[in-house]
């Protein structure tokens, strides 16, 4: 494990952004919280990529925009300043090239977007407000603890629909959503970048995905605080990028924390890029919520490789290390390492792989092997320890090593899969060194 975070560190910098600097407030920007800026920010930042690059300097104040497009060598910086966005889904056009859920389509443009880019990047103390809420954006989950009311628009016939294309091979240019229809856009997302910093800002209120780079390399996210508890508002999900470190990030969220991925099914299997090289440490995850603090899946079709999760503290949450896809998703997980972490109050399983995720059942088993959870410290939880493989796809090489979980409900349960205990205690039931094949439920 040390050579891999070794491997990943080497390969992990800052980008290089020019030393010029373009403040809003000289290109018409008010920081009023009223006035719309989102010209100001857009010929800012054209103005510095003309000129080869450059900061985007907002100082204190409050600022209301739509849609903020990065270009390469341009890094967004907050100077104590709060930055809402707009909640009128018709500043976020034209479509963009996008992703939802794993599939590719034309969409609403993420809050801060860039695609085919080098050298971005988001810095500074100040906040970045989705204002996403009950009111606007969350009512599309069609729940009504968000908002959503018998007879409003909700995102399911649109989902279905987007399935469906993508599961018969219509063509992403094909796939336009947009106006009229109920798809909502991650808060960041970064497309085909490479060498990407967020760095010490806040992000609250996202419509859906908070922070979500797609086929990025040599990502850094660093000391950002996500406090977002909408539906379906995950904290930062890497999908099918290479070389990403998230590291002293602090994680309030109503979905997942951190959540690596690669596509989803026919989509995942198409593109066929890997998630790889992710290393996540010293990180805070503090949510009831929060379905799931370190996540691998569901949409991993494309397959997940050489992850490490170390030294991270997991509180009032659900789940803590969780490993989900089924057998429609396909693509394979593998070399993932969980050490040294403290968790403690988690309502369902301290550590669980499950490949029956959804109850959706198809043609393509995933392969799961090679998951190391060594040094985990739990306190208080339902269960310890469940790993579901499938009849035909077993988890194989599942190693738990030097584990202490304390006042669980239930300590195992394993089917269709491999492991070996050693040295961990679970409540009452003490494993020096033992192998499990096939079948365990132990309380």
């Amino acid at each position: 494990m040390e050579h891999l975070v070794e491997q990943i560190m080497t390969n992990i910098s800052e980008p290089e952004i020019p030393k010029r600097e373009f403040c809003v407030l000289d290109f018409g920007a008010v920081a009023d919280g009223k006035s719309d800026c989102t010209e100001a920010f857009r010929n800012a930042i054209e103005a510095a990529s003309n000129a080869g690059g450059g900061r985007i300097i907002v100082p204190k104040g409050v600022y209301l925009t739509g849609p903020i497009h990065l270009e390469s060598n341009v890094e967004l910086h907050l100077e104590d300043a709060l930055i809402k966005f707009h909640t009128d889904p018709g500043r976020f056009l034209p479509v963009v090239f996008t992703r939802f859920e794993g599939m590719e389509l034309y969409n609403y443009s993420p809050f801060v977007y860039a695609y085919g880019k080098k050298n971005v990047a988001i810095t500074g103390c100040g906040v970045l407000d989705g204002q996403a809420s009950e009111r606007n954006w969350w009512t599309w989950k069609g729940k009504e603890e968000f908002g959503w009311r018998p007879g409003m628009p909700q995102q399911g016939p649109d989902v279905a629909r987007l399935t469906e294309m993508v599961k018969n091979g219509v063509p992403v240019e094909k796939r336009i959503f947009g106006e009229g229809h109920f798809l909502r856009p991650s808060f960041i997302q970064f497309y085909r970048c490479k060498n990407v910093l967020l760095k010490d800002f806040e992000l609250i209120n996202s419509p859906m995905w908070c922070i979500h780079p797609v086929l990025c390399e040599n990502v850094i996210v660093r000391n950002v605080k996500i406090s977002s508890k909408g539906p379906n508002n995950d904290g930062i999900d890497p999908e099918s990028c290479r070389y990403v470190l998230i590291e002293n990030c602090f994680f309030d969220t109503g979905d997942d924390s951190i959540v690596i991925k690669s596509g989803r099914n026919e989509d995942g299997r198409r593109i066929n890029v890997p998630c790889e090289y992710v290393l996540a440490r010293n990180n805070t995850i503090l949510s009831q919520k929060s379905h799931g603090g370190f996540v691998v899946g569901s949409e991993m079709s494309g397959g997940v490789r050489k992850v490490v999760a170390m030294n991270n503290l997991f509180v009032n949450l659900e789940r803590v290390l969780r490993i989900k896809s089924n057998s429609r998703r396909g693509g394979f997980i593998e070399d993932v390492y969980f050490f040294d972490n403290l968790a403690m109050n988690v309502s369902e399983e301290f550590v669980v792989i499950h490949l029956d995720y959804d109850n959706e059942v198809g043609d393509f088993p995933p392969k799961v092997k090679n998951i190391f959870v060594k040094n985990l410290k739990g306190v208080r939880g339902k269960c310890g320890v469940v790993i579901k493989g499938l009849e035909g796809s077993k988890v194989v090489n599942v190693l738990l090593e030097n584990c202490v979980l304390e006042d669980v409900e239930r300590s195992l349960q394993f089917e269709h899969c491999e492991v070996r205990i050693k040295n961990c205690r679970i409540t009452s039931n003490f494993f020096s060194d033992m192998i499990f094949d096939g079948r365990l439920s132990l309380r």
